[in-house]
């Protein structure tokens, strides 16, 4: 049916929004509006807002979802609202992507943006429109937006070659944008995030966006819907053109600079490699270090977090690198309403929750994919963080899927965001490229090399930092072929110092250790041996049943620090070490005996 909202007409939030009663189209007249209150609106064909005073208002995590399988069919001059917070502040970049473009043509396309459409919002419905300036700082109240850091970025991988958009209507529909946010607060800001109210006529349809062999696009979202990223990125007309890997900026908001010197930040990493309808795999961007306590440093060249990537929310940016001269597309098929949330797989860069479980609930969708049948549980992970120089650590991921090979799969490995870094720790999986994340199939004797890379001589400290349903294996070693050496990566960590220069054949990682008999001896020796930590004492203890003699304890933080060491310990029953001077955070305990047999085990302090 096409509904007609004749003047005055109010239509609040109501079941009657549901895949099972849609719209073949919506006409909205004059001085009408219609508002949705966290639920979906799912029109089959077009949205007329016919004149400036027809309007469509999503709030509170509404969502118009549309079913046109042609480019933009919306019509009309009036706006259509919704609200997205940026986590940036003032110094800081948000990537973007607009939901709506203007108004200032009726016809059927999709029209150009600007910042002159992120409003001011005053009340539910009513907004003012923003400041623009080109001062370096935006703020919060009265929106005050600086249109120095507007750019978008097309086919290229030059840094020099953003494209300066200011306040102009040039962004095209599916191009992201960047834009800087704001200091101070409003009332209207939920924390310490800046609320923009996205105000033109809603995106619809196939939108183009240009790609190019080894050049990088800023993309994102373009509908005021989620979006599933999985079947942007696993569509092969999409892949027989592109890499098949989003990348998503973040940016360390702890340093307050314009000077690009000054600036602290990376790319994560997703790639959708568990299929269409399961969350794939995110690296973290470049570069989270630790303090001595374990945790991440804020304060050094740190930046990065873990982010759930497979729903996209409204106004998310992101890259995507093209492997051949043409255009992927962003469909309405896509298009999903899923809420944000951490445990809903959706997020703008900010930590929500929400209901948990391991397979989907019931997820209103354009393409009619019954979810339900899908499991949320991502694939089998072990995630390895390599420190350089106790600067700076890469996090590379290691995903374990049957549909995958050893070698390079399209869709399912992932290249490194950054190439220029001088130093670099990753997966060789060909000759030419680094990646980030491999996805291969599982095997108790496989062999997986890892490479690093130097500018200068460089010390690497590589650890296991987490695992994700990974049950194959109770241990994970990095294997030394020139030593012969199988360091154990998973209770320990791994340091070497290594010269100027790219080394990708003398490092593996290995789920056996090749020496058996020793390593035999060190899983007895650990096994002798109980080691805790009491956070109620706030003591270290050591249980030493076969009353062993022991050489050494020695106490490491997460960054391979040493925090303390006992040495001569002798042959008793029980030691107990005294905690309460160290920070909260995650350690590494090695204990040694006088025959040279090592275990190591990590334990959590918290006071």
């Amino acid at each position: 049916m096409k509904l007609n909202l004749l003047k005055g007409t109010l239509l609040l939030t109501v079941a009657m929004f549901s895949q099972q009663e849609l719209f073949a189209q919506m006409y909205v007249s004059p001085n009408s509006y219609v508002f949705v209150n966290n639920e979906q609106l799912f029109v089959k064909g077009d949205v007329e807002l016919n004149s400036a005073t027809s309007n469509m208002y999503l709030r509170n995590d509404a969502q118009l979802l549309q079913g046109t399988t042609a480019s933009g069919v919306n019509k009309g001059v009036g706006n259509l609202s919704v609200y997205q917070e940026g986590t940036a502040d003032g110094f800081d970049y948000n990537y973007w992507c607009s939901p709506v473009g203007n108004t200032l043509s009726a016809t059927a396309v999709n029209n150009p943006f600007g910042i002159a459409q992120l409003k001011d919002i005053t009340g539910l419905t009513t907004a003012n429109n923003p400041v623009l300036t080109t001062a370096f700082n935006g703020t919060a109240s009265p929106l005050t937006i600086s249109n120095r850091w507007i750019y978008k970025f097309i086919t290229s991988n030059v840094y020099a070659n953003w494209v300066y958009v200011g306040s102009n209507n040039t962004i095209n529909a599916g191009e992201g944008f960047t834009m800087k946010g704001t200091d101070g607060t409003s009332a209207n800001n939920p924390g310490a995030n800046q609320r923009y109210d996205f105000r033109g006529k809603p995106n619809d349809g196939t939108i183009g966006i240009n790609v190019a062999a080894g050049m990088r696009t800023l993309t994102g979202n373009p509908y005021p819907s989620a979006i599933n990223l999985n079947l942007f990125l696993r569509d092969p007309a999409n892949l027989a053109v592109m890499n098949g890997t989003a990348y998503f900026w973040e940016h360390n908001d702890a340093v307050n600079s314009h000077y690009l010197a000054d600036y602290q930040g990376g790319y994560g990493t997703y790639i959708a490699n568990n299929g269409d309808f399961s969350p794939g795999t995110y690296t973290s961007a470049t570069w989270n270090t630790y303090n001595n306590d374990g945790t991440l440093n804020t304060s050094g060249v740190s930046t990065g977090s873990t982010y759930k990537r497979m729903f996209t929310p409204i106004g998310q940016g992101f890259k995507i690198e093209g492997t051949a001269l043409g255009v992927v597309q962003m469909k309405n098929a896509y298009r999903v309403f899923v809420k944000e949330g951490v445990l809903n797989n959706s997020q703008f860069e900010r930590n929500r929750t929400d209901i948990n479980g391991d397979t989907w609930g019931e997820i209103q969708n354009v393409a009619g994919v019954d979810y339900t049948r899908y499991s949320k549980r991502e694939l089998p992970q072990i995630k390895i963080h390599t420190v350089l120089n106790d600067q700076y650590s890469r996090e590379v991921a290691i995903a374990f899927s049957k549909k995958a090979t050893d070698g390079f799969d399209l869709g399912m490995d992932a290249k490194t965001p950054e190439y220029t870094l001088p130093n670099d720790a990753y997966f060789p999986i060909d000759a030419t490229n680094q990646y980030v994340i491999s996805t291969l199939p599982f095997d108790i004797d496989k062999k997986i090399p890892f490479a690093f890379k130097a500018g200068q001589q460089t010390t690497f400290k590589v650890t296991v930092g987490s695992t994700i349903n990974f049950t194959d294996s109770d241990t994970v070693y990095l294997h030394d072929r020139v030593t012969g050496i199988f360091h154990d990566i998973k209770n320990n960590f791994f340091e070497i110092t290594l010269p100027a220069g790219v080394v990708k054949d003398r490092f593996e990682i290995t789920f056996r250790d090749g020496n058996a008999k020793e390593a035999l001896r060190n899983a007895e020796f650990a096994e002798s041996l109980t080691v805790f930590q009491n956070n109620e004492t706030n003591n270290l203890t050591i249980a030493n049943s076969q009353m062993i003699d022991l050489k050494s304890c020695s106490v490491y933080d997460l960054a391979g620090k040493l925090v303390f060491t006992k040495n001569s310990l002798g042959s008793n029953a029980e030691y107990t070490f005294p905690t309460s001077n160290l920070s909260d955070g995650v350690y590494i305990v090695r204990v040694s005996s006088n025959t040279n047999l090592e275990m190591s085990k990590k334990v959590i302090v918290k006071h």
